[in-house]
């Protein structure tokens, strides 16, 4: 082999080199991103959950009348309208502490959905924001049966 070549061939395998480093750089750098994203949709799924097991309205038959002072008292899916969590909490309003650093964020809107009236159908929006400032946004409908 020639000076010539192995000049070449080093300089081939450097930007080879080059390239994988940094190909690897850019995975290893977004390699929480799916873990992240589970766990914005674990708890996405935890509140709708609980927010859509509430009765849809009052028992006087009012819809949305104002809600409790408490989220440990909600009692209707509309009580969840407008509600922002700082950290992640637990039906009873305490904290979790190793959630602290997501954002919950709940809308409730009436909403008219597969020929049922708007007055009959809440759909039920939960958008988590992880510490990675990355949103995830869950929704559902909850009707009145």
């Amino acid at each position: 082999m020639t000076l010539v070549e192995l000049v070449i061939t080093i300089v081939i395998v450097g930007i080879a080199a080059a390239a994988l480093f940094s190909a690897m750089a850019t995975m290893s750098s977004r390699s929480a991103d799916p873990l992240l994203r589970q766990q914005s949709l674990d708890i996405a799924e935890a509140y709708l959950e609980e927010i859509l097991l509430k009765d849809f309205a009052d028992p006087s038959g009012v819809v949305c009348p104002a809600a409790a002072a408490s989220r440990s008292q909600y009692q209707r899916v509309c009580d969840y309208a407008g509600l922002n969590d700082n950290g992640v909490r637990q039906a009873d309003a305490a904290p979790i502490a190793a959630l602290a650093g997501y954002r919950v964020n709940v809308t409730v809107n009436p909403q008219a959905w597969a020929g049922l009236p708007a007055a009959d159908v809440l759909y039920v929006e939960v958008t988590v924001t992880d510490p990675a400032n990355q949103s995830l946004v869950l929704g559902a409908y909850r009707t009145r049966y």
